[in-house]
């Protein structure tokens, strides 16, 4: 990690997620680790749980030519490209994770999640 910021960079993750897929990888041998093949060695994987991660919930999205964003003003409505009652995208990083819906925690607005979306990474690094 960049010691200058305190951000974490896609390159981050992955050395971390390659970090703990080898951590987590049994090598088949009888090791009297105490430890079932692809069983997660929680002590080693603590050590990751303070790593900030960006988290944002997307309602929708809309096009429009800079002319008509400046003549917005107060009470304008901006048209998504979602219907309503249709699920919103919930993000890790600016990586799409999963989708849910949205809801009212006492009085501020937050997001049930509903769907796991299953990663395309295939390994590649």
């Amino acid at each position: 990690m960049n010691d200058d910021e305190d951000i974490v960079t896609e390159d981050d993750i992955n050395d971390l997620a390659n970090s703990l897929n080898e951590i987590e990888t049994n090598d088949g041998g009888d090791d009297d680790d105490g430890f079932a093949e692809g069983e997660a060695m929680a002590k080693d994987v603590t050590a990751i749980y303070d790593i900030p991660v960006q988290v944002s919930a997307v309602l929708g999205h809309s096009t429009m030519q800079v002319s008509q964003l400046l003549k917005l003003g107060r009470g304008a409505v901006v048209e998504l490209d979602r219907k309503v009652g249709e699920a919103v995208d919930i993000y890790v990083n600016n990586r799409l994770v999963a989708r849910g819906e949205v809801v009212v925690v006492e009085d501020k607005l937050g997001v049930t999640m509903t769907e796991i979306v299953k990663s395309d990474r295939g390994g590649d690094a």
